[in-house]
């Protein structure tokens, strides 16, 4: 798989391979190109370039390939258009399943419709902010669609949930894997799921957003009997991008 992704928009050669694809109209549906999901529909505004490409965050696609087995059950905490969870459902097979927790208006319009016209069936969309405390919070939409946020001057008011009442009452089953990318509000999410992060160990994709987070998160999960790899080159204290494996029960 050609990580085209992988070349800078800063270097001339990035930026004159993007010229073109700003030409396309951002409604545009087009077969992802390459990769695990290549053939499957996409639009090409709902993300960046990278993810039609087929080469999206080139690394994590692979180690995701790695991890995931038929009838394992994927939380994808912050799934934006859909690029994981359509991943995640064609990995994971029927007898799996894929909860894909977001609660950006657009972003879930864009979730649903790609889930939609590639006929997934093994996919629950929750329009709601994972967090520490089941209630509402204000999210903030502006800018960059891609990283709204929790945030006390947010422009929206959104559902936030944990993820250990939603298994206590049956309501999502217990997962194999979470992936979790949420614009700051990662620590906080680990702490709303510690129980079932205790009890059923699943394997865990952290993105984190600041060093405090990341810091945070790190210690918590190293508590919890985690063992913390880096999902790039960087060492761990420095990357943002980790794969937490369990150990045995804390």
């Amino acid at each position: 798989m050609a990580n085209l992704s992988g070349i800078s928009k800063e270097t001339l050669f990035g930026k004159l391979l993007r010229v073109p694809l700003r030409l396309i109209p951002p409604a545009t549906v087009v077969p992802i190109m390459q990769g695990p999901l290549r053939g499957t529909k996409w639009t090409v505004g709902s993300g960046t370039h990278g993810c039609w490409l087929g080469s999206y965050e080139h690394e994590k696609q692979k180690a995701l390939q790695r991890e995931l087995k038929a009838g394992d059950v994927v939380y994808d905490v912050g799934a934006n258009a859909g690029f994981y969870s359509l991943l995640a459902s064609a990995l994971v097979g029927q007898n799996g399943h894929v909860y894909s927790f977001e609660p950006s208006p657009d972003n879930v319009q864009a979730l649903k419709k790609h889930l939609k016209m590639n006929h997934v069936a093994n996919c629950t969309v929750v329009d709601a902010a994972v967090s520490s405390v089941d209630g509402e919070a204000a999210f903030d939409v502006s800018g960059d669609r891609h990283t709204g946020h929790l945030a006390e001057s947010g422009n929206v008011h959104v559902r936030t949930l944990t993820l250990d009442r939603l298994v206590l009452e049956d309501e999502v089953r217990p997962p194999s894997l979470m992936k979790i990318d949420i614009e700051g509000a990662e620590f906080d999410c680990l702490r709303g799921a510690s129980g079932i992060i205790q009890k059923f160990r699943p394997v865990i994709f952290l993105a984190t957003h600041g060093r405090d987070v990341h810091d945070s998160c790190s210690e918590l999960l190293r508590r919890w009997n985690y063992r913390l790899t880096s999902l790039d080159a960087r060492p761990l204290e420095t990357t943002d991008e980790l794969i937490a494996l369990p150990g045995n029960s804390a």
